[in-house]
C-alpha cells in the first residue's frame, strides 16, 4: 500500500549504462533493489527524478499504441485515434493514477487551540478511482467523521488528499484503509470514522451487467470503534448530510 522511501535509495547513482534502459525497466530497479512495493495502489512517487515522470508518458504513449494496433484498430488512418495513445498515457499518470505517480498534495495541520473535542462530518466527497482488476471506473461518494486531537486540518483538506488516494487502480476495501492511513498521519484524531458508497464499472458496464448495484464499506478507529454511541451518531449525520442532497 502506500510506501515510503528508504533514506539511502534518494542518493543512489545511476549508471550511464542503467540510462539506457526504459525508465520503467530503471524505476522496477530502483524499486526492487530497496524492497520498496509498488503493487497497484501504492504511491511510488519518491522513486521518480527529475524528467522521469516525462519520459515514462512518452513510454507509456508507446505501449497504448502497440496495443491499439493489437487491437486492429489503423490509428495511422484513423483521426479519431491518431493520438489516443498519447492522451491515454497523460490521462493514467497525470489524472486518474495521478496518486501512483505524484506526490501527495502540500496539507497543512493546525493546533487544535481550543481543544475541540466533538465530532463532525465532512461530505458527501466525490471519488473516482479504477478497478485493479479490469480498469474500468469507481464513482461514488465518502464522508469522514473526525474526533479532533491535538491538531486539525482544513475541511477541503480532506477533499484533496481523497482524491490523490482514490486515484490509483483499486478495490474499494483497500482504498478505505489507505485513505484512513494518511488522514490519522496528517492530524492523528482521537477518533476516524470513513464510509464510502460507489458504484463499479466491472459490474455496470461488462460481466453480470448490474446497472444499480453499488458497495458500501466503512472503517471506524480510535473513539468510534470502542463508543458504539459515537459510531451510531456518525452514520446518523451522513443519513441526515444525505437527505439535505434529496430535497
Amino acid at each position: 500500500m502506500t510506501s515510503t522511501l528508504p533514506s539511502n535509495l534518494s542518493a543512489s547513482k545511476t549508471s550511464p549504462e542503467s540510462l539506457k534502459l526504459p525508465v520503467s525497466i530503471r524505476l522496477r530497479q530502483r524499486l526492487e533493489e530497496s524492497g520498496t512495493p509498488f503493487l497497484a495502489n501504492d504511491n511510488i512517487s519518491h522513486i521518480l527524478r527529475e524528467g522521469e515522470l516525462d519520459q515514462l508518458e512518452i513510454e507509456v504513449a508507446g505501449k497504448v499504441r502497440e496495443l491499439l494496433r493489437s487491437l486492429v484498430i489503423d490509428i495511422d488512418n484513423d483521426h479519431n485515434t491518431e493520438e489516443t495513445a498519447e492522451r491515454v498515457a497523460r490521462m493514467y499518470l497525470h489524472e486518474v493514477f495521478k496518486g501512483r505517480y505524484h506526490s501527495q498534495p502540500k496539507i497543512a495541520s493546525f493546533p487544535n487551540v481550543k481543544k475541540l473535542d466533538e465530532i463532525y462530518t465532512v461530505g458527501p466527497i466525490s471519488i473516482r478511482s479504477a478497478c485493479s482488476h479490469h480498469l474500468v471506473p469507481i464513482l461514488g461518494s465518502c464522508w469522514i467523521g473526525i474526533k479532533p486531537g491535538d491538531r486539525v486540518i482544513g475541511l477541503s483538506k480532506f477533499s484533496r488528499v481523497a482524491d490523490w488516494v482514490f486515484s490509483r487502480p483499486h478495490i474499494q476495501e483497500e482504498a478505505v484503509i489507505i485513505l484512513a492511513d494518511e488522514i490519522e498521519r496528517l492530524c492523528a484524531p482521537q477518533g476516524l470514522a470513513i464510509l464510502v458508497k460507489a458504484q463499479h464499472y466491472c459490474m455496470k458496464w461488462r460481466g453480470v451487467k448490474e446497472p444499480q448495484t453499488s458497495m458500501v464499506n466503512s472503517v471506524v478507529r480510535g473513539d468510534f470503534r470502542h463508543d458504539p454511541s459515537l459510531k451510531q451518531e456518525f452514520f446518523e449525520l451522513v443519513r441526515q448530510q444525505e437527505s439535505l442532497l434529496i430535497r
